[in-house]
């Protein structure tokens, strides 16, 4: 398993980042803690959670089991550190602090909260889970409106949250900062106002990233190379249609179409006329798809970390298979065309 720096930062972690949103719903903690032991033995060493989680269904009654879960696992193993712990601090709508936007005081209540769940000192990587301002991730990009937004608001929210963000690590609560739905302006200014204030820069971005979501291919991509702000791309299989397993309008027991029928708003009849496309696109080279669309991630052109999320050991166990594959330009080639040709269907 290849090792990457993670932004600027002293951390090296592996190239695939193990993924956490089902556990606690769809997957059981003996599960959960069979796949980290199982990632450390492929060379994955890099968790990402958050306090918000398990997701499908997202609820209040359940926020935090998921960090509670990789808590009893170290407690149990006291393997600390062999592992790199991201986690993330809820925004507005959070089921956490009944609504409340991330500030100074809500970052301070949640780090406390998620070093309590995982039984940990500190935090390697805390990322913003979504801006105050608003996002336009999660097919808001459709309908995006920027235009009243509050520039000083905005300039005034991020001095206070890195604030902070700067006493945290000081007190060797945090090590490091990230994003997350974050835009290429957004980002920019948080490094702007981090270097002035001498506070923590934001060493990552946790976006939406895949063959079949690919917003971050231009003015993010060129700021994460110049700036060395590392890509942590969620749902890099297409939050699964990249797997294969919905075509023919499939929907497996126990899947996240069984859940969410709209796929968090992905879903259209575009979708897997598109899906197919990649999928036909490993056959044709002897490739299984999963291991194709995460060795593309892995392969671009910026520094990308796909974060991968397995609902079963055997999920888990398909993926690590194929973790050290490497892709050919003529395959390459072929999803550039099959990108131009269909691009973001959702």
């Amino acid at each position: 398993m290849k090792n990457v720096r993670l932004g600027r930062t002293d951390l090296m972690v592996s190239q695939l980042c193990l993924g956490s949103m089902t556990w606690g719903t769809q997957t059981s903690e003996e599960d959960a803690h069979k796949q980290i032991e199982a990632s450390l033995d492929a060379g994955i060493n890099f968790i990402d959670t958050a306090e918000a989680y398990p997701v499908n269904p997202m609820s209040k009654e359940s926020a935090g089991s998921t960090e509670q879960i990789i808590g009893n696992w170290l407690a149990k193993t006291g393997r600390r550190d062999d592992v790199v712990l991201a986690s993330k601090v809820a925004g507005a709508g959070n089921y956490i602090r009944d609504g409340e936007e991330i500030s100074s005081k809500t970052i301070r209540e949640a780090v406390e909260g998620s070093l309590r769940r995982l039984q940990t000192d500190v935090i390697d990587l805390y990322q913003l889970h979504w801006p105050n301002r608003g996002s336009y991730m999660f097919r808001q990009n459709w309908d995006y409106d920027p235009s009243k937004q509050d520039r000083a608001a905005t300039v005034a929210h991020m001095e206070d949250v890195l604030g902070a963000l700067k006493s945290l690590v000081a007190e060797g609560k945090i090590r490091h900062a990230g994003l997350s739905n974050e835009s290429a302006w957004g980002t920019m200014m948080w490094l702007q106002i981090a270097q002035r204030m001498d506070a923590p820069r934001m060493e990552t971005i946790q976006n939406e990233y895949s063959l079949m979501c690919r917003l971050f291919d231009t003015d993010l991509a060129e700021l994460s190379q110049n700036e060395d702000v590392s890509l942590l791309a969620f749902s890099p299989l297409a939050v699964g249609y990249l797997t294969g397993k919905y075509q023919g309008g499939k929907v497996p027991e126990d899947s996240r179409m069984s859940i969410n029928d709209q796929m968090g708003g992905r879903a259209s009849d575009r979708v897997l006329p598109v899906a197919q496309v990649y999928l036909d696109i490993a056959e044709k080279h002897g490739l299984d798809p999963v291991h194709m669309s995460l060795a593309w991630c892995c392969q671009r052109p910026f520094s990308v970390i796909p974060i991968f999320g397995a609902t079963n050991m055997d999920q888990l166990n398909h993926i690590i298979a194929g973790k050290d594959l490497v892709l050919g330009q003529d395959v390459l080639d072929d999803i550039t065309a099959a990108h131009k040709a269909n691009p973001m269907p959702y």
